[in-house]
């Protein structure tokens, strides 16, 4: 069970959402726009967030950016557009997730539950390399005693690297070992989630390394 965020500014469609979430055994709670979204996040447990792009106020790439600042939660976003530089533009904010409308209310529950399940990392030692230190039953990440923010993406690529260094992973398997076998998209994914937990890991993201036409391994003398 998780409490999970509709934020959706169709009626109708909110509460269509909301039935079949409670019907799958979650705990649902709506916002009509991002603002309310927002206020929401930073006031009350939220395990999980559906969000639609087109709103007043703040639309959904808005309010993901602005969420990432305060929630490693999964997000699904809702869009009538398929255009894949509108994809592209969510996951580089964070987006776990995308489904085009017009949609099954069932096939969103089942995407709600799969990505609830991939992201159910299971407690284990700290790891540490470098002056990178993960807890994994905490959730958090410390760079040289500095804790940084992570999507849910970043923190899953990190993870993996970190338990499986030294080996070689090709772009296909990371998105089929951190998105699934049933994502829609492009290895540009793997490389704008790369490039951004880089970026966070700041002088320590060397320990993650290209490998022209091979993909990405995770070096730990480095």
């Amino acid at each position: 069970m998780a409490n999970i965020l509709v934020v959706e500014d169709e009626k109708n469609m909110q509460q269509i959402i909301a039935v079949y979430m409670e019907k799958g055994g979650h705990i649902c709670i709506t916002a009509d726009d991002g603002v309310e979204a927002l206020l929401l996040l930073k006031n009350t447990p939220i395990d999980f967030m559906i969000l639609d792009i087109m709103m007043p106020h703040l639309d959904g790439f808005a309010v993901c950016r602005l969420a990432r600042e305060i929630s490693n939660m999964p997000i699904i976003m809702l869009t009538a557009k398929g255009a894949e530089e509108d994809k592209l533009k969510g996951y580089e904010y964070g987006v776990d997730d995308y489904i085009t409308k017009p949609f099954s209310p069932r096939v969103l529950l089942a995407k709600v539950n799969a990505l609830l399940r991939r992201t159910a990392v299971a407690p284990a030692e700290v790891l540490c390399v470098g002056k990178i230190v993960m807890q994994p039953s905490a959730h958090t990440v410390t760079v040289d005693g500095q804790e940084i923010t992570l999507t849910h993406k970043e923190y899953a690529l990190l993870q993996f690297f970190m338990v499986n260094p030294e080996q070689i992973f090709t772009r296909e398997q990371l998105l089929n070992r951190i998105w699934g076998y049933d994502f829609v998209g492009t290895s540009r994914t793997v490389d704008t989630h790369i490039k951004t937990l880089r970026q966070k890991l700041g002088d320590e993201g060397k320990h993650i390394v290209t490998l022209i036409r091979s993909g990405y391994k995770f070096e730990v003398e480095k």
